[in-house]
């Protein structure tokens, strides 16, 4: 019976003109919360509010002001945030769209960022969440799907005015939410590299067991997607480098350099366990190879033991009726000595061969 493929239902905002806001993903929020953070050398405010227009009131502050949403499905909260900013619709678009693909783009105004953020949920799963951010003159959005992120010890330093963030401009802070999330990378790919040396470990102390081959592929996939999500943003941070925007400061250009070199940290350690999962499952496969040829050679040890021995029963089990030694005395006896001799020298050439 032929098997028939179930279709794909079509995405209902696959059809609609560039620029529509139509959320497309897979974590639905009750309420859009907004955070505002307003600093500047000598003053902080931070204001946590149910209602986007709260927001409005913070950019003619002179001051650097990052407004952090969190909920991406009520579509019109987003929408007056970006009428107010003046932000491009495809911007819009592309923020309420989680199966982006990282990327920067470019506008007179602002810079419009898109990238993953790995963390691990309390659980003990790992969770991928689409992160939009729009950098301005004084200001910074960024938009999240769902509540949790890795922004606590940035908030932190803040709002205790550690090192020098309250005195940068916003591409300072820009520059510190990126970093916040390499750091991360670094943790997630980190607690990845413990996993696959127990698994290595456990493979080559042959305790693996029937559900060895699913942990080896499940690193994998999971190590194939986190680099998915990796690779990409070394290109983003490359490009903020490289960038004539007015937006970045040159001072804050050093940093990015630094940050670059720590995404290509990332990518390198990402392929390099990418090389031994491969190696992992190259060797299990070896390991119950090797283990089957074992068994493959005692069963040829024991039947080519036995063949003599069958050959010897069988001539003799011959209903012949003119068979001298079926006559002797002590014929049955000699027939179980040559049979045991056999046996002893077979056991001692193999012993010798370093089959046994």
């Amino acid at each position: 019976m032929m098997k028939i493929k179930k279709r794909r239902k079509p995405n209902k905002a696959s059809n609609l003109p560039p620029g529509t806001i139509s959320y497309k993903g897979k974590k639905f929020s009750d309420v859009t919360t907004v955070e505002i953070i307003n600093y500047s050398i000598d003053s902080y405010t931070k204001l946590d509010s149910k209602n986007v227009e709260d927001a409005f009131n913070f950019k003619e502050t002179n001051q650097v002001t990052w407004i952090n949403v969190n909920g991406l499905n009520a579509t019109e909260n987003i929408e007056k945030l970006g009428l107010h900013y003046h932000l491009h619709p495809l911007t819009l678009e592309d923020v309420v769209d989680t199966t982006h693909r990282p990327k920067i783009d470019e506008f007179e105004d602002y810079l419009f960022i898109v990238f993953k953020m790995l963390y691990f949920k309390d659980d003990g799963v790992l969770n991928y969440e689409q992160v939009s951010m729009v950098v301005g003159e004084s200001y910074v959005l960024t938009f999240q799907e769902a509540d949790g992120d890795v922004f606590d010890e940035l908030r932190e330093r803040i709002s205790n005015a550690k090192g020098r963030i309250r005195s940068q401009g916003s591409d300072y802070l820009m520059y510190a939410i990126l970093d916040a999330v390499v750091d991360n990378y670094m943790s997630v790919i980190e607690d990845f590299g413990d996993r696959i040396e127990d698994l290595e470990t456990d493979v080559f102390a042959s305790e693996s067991n029937g559900s060895t081959p699913s942990q080896i592929q499940g690193l994998k996939r999971e190590i194939l997607k986190i680099r998915r999500s990796i690779f990409p943003f070394r290109e983003i941070i490359n490009r903020l480098e490289k960038s004539e925007c007015k937006i970045i400061d040159i001072k804050t250009r050093s940093y990015l350099r630094d940050l670059y070199d720590h995404t290509i940290q990332v990518s390198e350690t990402i392929d390099l366990y990418r090389e031994m999962i491969w190696s992992i499952m190259d060797m299990y496969m070896t390991l119950i190879s090797n283990k089957m040829n074992e068994v493959m050679k005692v069963l040829t040890i024991i039947a080519t033991i036995f063949i003599p021995l069958t050959f010897i029963a069988g001539v003799y089990g011959m209903n012949f009726n003119n068979m001298p030694e079926l006559h002797y005395k002590y014929g049955y006896y000699v027939v179980w000595a040559v049979m045991i001799v056999l046996f002893i020298l077979m056991l001692i050439y193999f012993r010798r061969k370093r089959w046994l």
